[in-house]
């Protein structure tokens, strides 16, 4: 069975290393402009754009790549970045381990709404008031990361959490007001935690509201004021995103692939698929293989 290319490593060139930081145009040149095939990273990226023309394909959802904005990618994703001509900014990564080591904890991603594993990540299109603010957070990390500069990482994740801050604020949905987690903030965290585990088993939000030991209409309500969709919505847009991965990036069959996400049945899984993006399978893998 093929796979999808995934990226391990944070940065090539130091294998400890976890996080790096590079300009777009010398990707670009590297590259000798030629478009890198869709791939994932075991890490999370961040791309600042700040002069772009192309796409940017990310679970197969296609977003225009422009002047001004910025683009989140959590691990898992599978993206694609197919520029028309150079562009310029920073592409940065980092990893779970660098945010544990420069004091920046876990939960506070977690409350971000910047990365999400799958569904719909537009980028964020900041004012040019904004988006100066994050080019200069930007511009500070790549000089501190191309120098000697005493406690260069903690000074990097000084300027990366505000960085994200400043990115999230932005957001219109539930916008951090502190480091301080909210009851709601542990539960959709709880909540995500156990969809990622379980989703190929269980679909029904009642199995989850019973995992977190609360009724399905507090999950419901929960996860709706939290990240504007509720909890069913939620399950099932993290089985349609896996099934679309496991039909375009492996060989295996439609019934195989349905038995893999607990469909009893490869018409039921079918009649799912094709709810939710307008196509059956078969025609969605067709589609994306003439793309």
């Amino acid at each position: 069975m093929e796979s999808v290319k995934t990226y391990q490593k944070v940065n090539k060139a130091e294998e400890s290393s976890n996080f790096s930081i590079s300009k777009m145009e010398d990707i670009y040149t590297k590259r000798n402009g030629e478009v890198d095939e869709p791939h994932r990273h075991n890490y999370y990226t961040v791309l600042i754009v700040n002069q772009g023309k192309g796409q940017h394909n990310i679970d197969f959802n296609t977003y225009e790549l422009t002047n001004h904005q910025v683009f989140f990618v959590a691990p898992g994703q599978v993206h694609q970045v197919m520029e028309a001509e150079k562009s310029f900014g920073y592409a940065m990564t980092f990893s779970n381990q660098f945010l544990i080591e420069n004091s920046i904890r876990l939960s506070f991603i977690d409350s971000l709404n910047l990365f999400n594993n799958y569904g719909q990540s537009p980028p964020l299109t900041p004012t040019k008031e904004k988006f100066d603010t994050i080019a200069h957070y930007s511009n500070q990390i790549f000089k501190l990361f191309r120098s000697d500069a005493n406690m260069k990482l903690l000074s990097i994740g000084a300027y990366l959490k505000l960085l994200l801050i400043e990115c999230n604020n932005i957001c219109s949905i539930n916008p951090i007001e502190s480091d301080v987690d909210t009851t709601g903030d542990n539960l959709i965290r709880k909540f995500k935690k156990a969809v990622e585990a379980h989703y190929k088993e269980e679909h029904s939000s009642s199995f989850y509201a019973n995992a977190l030991h609360i009724t399905p209409d507090h999950l419901n309500r929960t996860v709706k004021a939290k990240i504007g969709k509720t909890a069913k919505d939620y399950i099932q847009a993290r089985i349609i995103t896996e099934a679309k991965r496991l039909l375009f990036f492996t060989d295996a069959t439609n019934k195989e692939i349905a038995y893999a996400l607990g469909f009893n049945e490869p018409g039921n899984f079918s009649a799912f698929f094709k709810k939710h993006t307008q196509l059956s399978p078969s025609s969605f893998k067709k589609k994306e293989q003439k793309s």
